[in-house]
């Protein structure tokens, strides 16, 4: 779940003796900064090979924007978006797949989770500062129901049975990525890595005998951080109100969108969430970030294996029970 685009993660990375077998490299993507670091032996070969993995976590990355992104009309999430109203899409598995896992999060979150946001989420943008006004947004309420996205598994196929509906897989698929990437990273041997794309990191192993320190940034001052927490084979993502707004007549719109009003979620200020699935813990955090710090903590209480830290309107922090008790 440091977004979508998610609240930074601020990643504290600590300077080791022999410097050179680690390896690590920074680049754009998915409409934020990604970064991977891993720990290989120190030889020429190695550094070969490094170069390599590399390449193989910056291509995967940029693969799968080109293939999800809503905003390049190439991109097969574009296809879907620009037929599915009207038609059943062909779709790969991959995308299928996805979907599917879209699907069961918005039933187990009750909608709180659910890409046909966009329905009414491409309406805002942030950069010029512009919003709907409140008639768009009613009439674009009727096109935000997860249960509009039509799945058929035999023909791996997708239809809207609403012809406005819109999707955007800007919760889930940095997430997704993060995770392909360490699956890469592990088929090729390597077993200490941080893959982070945005506010979605996904860790390998300890850093070599200790943890990885991610903080996780205050909400409401740039450079400072909210806390530290040391982590080791886990995933943590955040989702925060400041990292693509506007504010107009002294109220913040963001682009976490509460799916049931069509209005940003203001409940909150910052979620993260900790779990060994990058691709749930991406989802987990902007669902917990639309329910709330009550009904949000609630619901995480009860999944198995996943934790919570909310910053709440007042700037004060709270976290689940698993945390409380380490």
């Amino acid at each position: 779940m440091f977004k979508r685009m998610k609240l930074a993660a601020v990643l504290f990375f600590f300077t080791h003796t022999v410097s050179a077998e680690w390896f690590s490299h920074s680049f754009e993507v998915m409409g934020t900064q990604a970064h991977v670091e891993f720990w290989l032996d120190d030889s020429v070969e190695v550094k070969s090979t490094a170069k390599q993995m590399i390449l193989l976590v910056q291509d995967e990355m940029h693969r799968i924007d080109h293939a999800m992104s809503p905003y390049k009309k190439t991109s097969e999430l574009s296809l879907v978006n620009n037929k599915a109203g009207t038609e059943s899409v062909v779709i790969t598995s991959e995308l299928f797949e996805l979907l599917t896992e879209s699907q069961k999060i918005a039933e187990l979150s009750e909608g709180a989770f659910d890409i046909t946001y966009a329905s009414v989420g491409y309406q805002y943008d942030y950069r010029k500062k512009q919003k709907p006004d409140q008639a768009s947004i009613e009439s674009a309420l009727k096109a935000i129901d997860y249960r509009t996205v039509i799945l058929e598994r035999k023909n791996s196929t997708v239809r809207f049975s609403h012809p406005d509906v819109k999707i955007d897989l800007g919760g889930i698929a940095k997430g997704y990525a993060v995770k392909q990437c360490l699956e890469l990273l592990k088929v090729a041997g390597i077993k200490h890595a941080l893959v982070s794309a945005g506010g979605d990191t996904g860790l390998l192993g300890d850093r070599r005998g200790r943890p990885w320190y991610v903080g996780i940034k205050h909400p409401r001052a740039e450079e400072k951080t909210a806390v530290k927490l040391p982590l080791s084979n886990e995933s943590i993502s955040t989702s925060g109100d400041y990292e693509r707004y506007f504010i107009e007549d002294g109220v913040r719109y963001h682009h976490i969108i509460n799916p049931k009003t069509g209005d940003s979620a203001r409940k909150v200020v910052s979620v993260s969430i900790i779990g060994k699935d990058p691709t749930y813990v991406d989802a987990l955090s902007t669902t917990v970030f639309v329910k709330g710090l009550q009904e949000g903590m609630a619901f995480i209480e009860k999944l198995p294996g996943y934790e919570a830290i909310i910053i709440d309107n007042q700037q004060t922090l709270h976290v689940s029970k698993g945390l409380q008790q380490q």
